[in-house]
């Protein structure tokens, strides 16, 4: 993991934090009142954002993490390089970087298998003064892979 200022991000990865920040701010969060954002690199250059969406049936909000991976597979796009992932509370902003949760992480892993890719991520606090440049592979060691499963994945 690397700590990192904002202005010593390169410019795709400061556009990428960017694009994830805007997209923080559709997100539907009426019960936690917390919202999250998520912008992903595509290998190809393409940026898709996403935001968390909440539901009263709590088991069934989705993650920002989660939710735009699953716009960018309906657009076609499956390989991706990073992410970008930023958060605020209604009424508060983040002190610490904001992590994709448990769930996240294993669905990123297997996008990372599917790249071919150890995928980069970005974790930002709300104002960007804390962030920290990681991997998929250090945010879940010792995953549960599809080959464990004897698939394989590329076929």
């Amino acid at each position: 993991m690397i700590n990192i200022k904002y202005e010593e991000l390169p410019d795709v990865e400061k556009k990428l934090l960017n694009e994830a920040e805007k997209a923080m701010e559709t997100a539907y969060g009426p019960y936690s009142k917390f919202y999250v954002g998520a912008a992903l690199l595509t290998n190809d250059g393409t940026i898709i954002t996403g935001s968390n969406f909440e539901n009263s049936a709590y088991g069934s909000t989705i993650c920002a993490e989660r939710g735009v991976i699953l716009r960018a597979n309906a657009m076609g796009y499956k390989k991706h390089k990073e992410i970008a992932i930023i958060g605020r509370g209604e009424d508060f902003d983040t002190e610490e970087v904001i992590a994709p949760c448990g769930s996240c992480r294993q669905v990123l892993y297997e996008v990372s298998q599917i790249s071919d890719y150890n995928m980069k991520i970005i974790l930002s606090t709300t104002k960007k003064e804390k962030i920290i440049i990681t991997s998929i592979n250090e945010l879940l060691p010792l995953a549960f892979r599809p080959k464990d499963l004897r698939i394989d994945i590329k076929k």
